[in-house]
């Protein structure tokens, strides 16, 4: 049987450091699964994430809102600023530089929206994700996203 006490353990300094935002906490968000790179979280159905009360489909923003931090997650765990490098998370930080959401379909009421984001490409000071939203398949997603991430590092005596 595999170790996962390490597992766990990265697991819950991320969620202290990254899922606990005001924004993320409103919304009923939660990580399901963490490793460099990339992240999986859960939305689920709320009636108060209601976009169209006739229909009972969810806003769309509270989905542009997780592809969001799924992606940024992403992009901080490949980095190494979420959970693996203490000097890294003192000296680097990191901000949506672009967001692009390409929505496929509406969500079903009454069901959870999955979210998955993945760092693609790591440059000096651009980082590229991508997400994709989705209920029953990844193949058949809600949304697709593409962002780009600017990095800096925080200079000694700054």
């Amino acid at each position: 049987m595999a170790d996962t006490s390490s597992t766990d353990t990265e697991l819950a300094t991320l969620m202290r450091s990254r899922a606990g935002t005001a924004f993320i906490q409103a919304l009923g968000g939660e990580i399901v699964e963490a490793s460099a790179g990339k992240v999986l979280m859960r939305l689920p159905y709320s009636n108060k994430l209601v976009g169209n009360p006739d229909t009972g489909v969810l806003h769309g923003g509270a989905i542009t809102g997780m592809l969001d931090h799924a992606c940024g997650m992403a992009v901080g765990t490949g980095l190494g600023v979420i959970i693996t490098e203490a000097q890294a998370r003192q000296t680097t930080s990191y901000a949506t530089l672009d967001l692009r959401i390409d929505y496929m379909k509406a969500a079903k009421p009454g069901a959870d929206v999955w979210v998955v984001g993945e760092c693609v490409k790591i440059t000096r000071q651009i980082v590229f994700a991508r997400g994709r939203a989705y209920q029953d398949s990844a193949d058949d997603p809600i949304a697709l996203a593409t962002g780009t991430f600017i990095t800096t590092e925080t200079r000694a005596g700054s």
